[in-house]
């Protein structure tokens, strides 16, 4: 079972490696006594992240998620980093592959399939509906320093 790497940490920041797009399949999440995810991995505490959550997920051929789910103040972005799928929201399904991007408020019903011929790794970033607003934007967030750049 592969393992999320620490590459180093410091006062406001962790890096983490949990190895290359095609090695994600050989992660394990366990979810219960009788029940391993293979091919999933969170790594929002491995950063410490404060303000949500993100896993990666490689799905094999003709698999799917396993199950419809929803969450109760959770919206989700799922990022299709390689692949071709299907993906589900309260009974819609539409076709997915590499870039696509999906936003799923909580109340959605979802799920993900492998329709391709090859492995699907996906990104989802979880984190808090309706968290953000207008003084949120990076735009306005974003804090451009005159500090040199020291490479």
């Amino acid at each position: 079972m592969k393992q999320i790497e620490t590459i180093k940490t410091g006062k406001n920041f962790a890096a983490v490696s949990v190895g290359k797009v095609s090695e994600i399949i050989e992660h394990e999440l366990p979810m219960g006594p009788d029940f391993t995810l293979k091919g999933k991995v969170f790594v929002g505490q491995a950063v410490g992240a404060t303000g949500s959550e993100l896993s990666f997920q490689t799905l094999v051929p003709g698999q799917d998620s396993g199950f419809l789910h929803t969450h109760k103040t959770h919206e989700e972005l799922y990022i299709i980093l390689k692949g071709e799928g299907q993906y589900q929201v309260d009974g819609d399904i539409f076709p997915v592959s590499e870039g696509t991007v999906i936003r799923v408020s909580p109340d959605g019903k979802r799920a993900l399939k492998n329709t391709g011929s090859e492995n699907l790794t996906m990104l989802c970033i979880q984190y808090k509906a309706n968290g953000f607003g207008e003084d949120d934007s990076p735009m306005v967030d974003g804090v451009i320093l005159k500090d040199a750049l020291n490479w």
